[in-house]
């Protein structure tokens, strides 16, 4: 046993690096390349209802009640529906804010699983719940989801950022 100041000092650096890869790994933020492929994701897999006036909003088919406390989250102000509708670039801007807020969540909750942190989120998506998309519309809406997810990671980043950039 170590018992000398210098020592335990010593003791403690090591510790305190051999843990700090642990520590960033479990703190790593969700990438912007992770959020623009889900946020296409989600786009991609939208339901289509055939019905211009089907109350949804955007390309992401966005619930009015929604996107009051998104937007009031993401821009600090609230947009209506029409001004949602109206502008592709802050639709992207809000929807990717909320995405990187909800797949942060999942990457934590899933120890840093990709494939389950965009399982849960797709979920939470359309439900409002983490879990419980294993049956029926759900569950096909999911797979979907990861079905392009996978698509949009396995093209190179700057293909996946170059949306984001081209509509802001």
């Amino acid at each position: 046993m170590i018992k000398t100041p210098i020592g335990l000092l010593l003791n403690g650096v090591i510790v305190t690096f051999g843990l700090f890869p642990l520590l960033a790994q479990a703190q790593q933020p969700v990438s912007d390349a992770q959020v623009a492929a889900m946020v296409e994701a989600l786009r991609q897999a939208a339901p289509q209802t055939k019905n211009p006036n089907d109350g949804y909003y955007s390309e992401w088919q966005v619930k009015p009640e929604t996107l009051k406390g998104w937007t009031r989250t993401c821009l600090k102000r609230e947009l209506t529906p029409t001004q949602f509708e109206n502008s592709p670039a802050i639709a992207r801007q809000v929807v990717s804010c909320i995405t990187r807020r909800e797949l942060t969540n999942q990457f934590r909750a899933t120890n840093n699983n990709e494939i389950a942190s965009v399982r849960g989120a797709a979920c939470w998506w359309m439900t409002g719940n983490y879990t419980g998309c294993d049956k029926g519309f759900t569950a096909d809406y999911v797979k979907k989801v990861v079905y392009f997810y996978q698509q949009q990671r396995s093209k190179p980043v700057a293909t996946q950022l170059e949306k984001v950039t081209t509509e802001s």
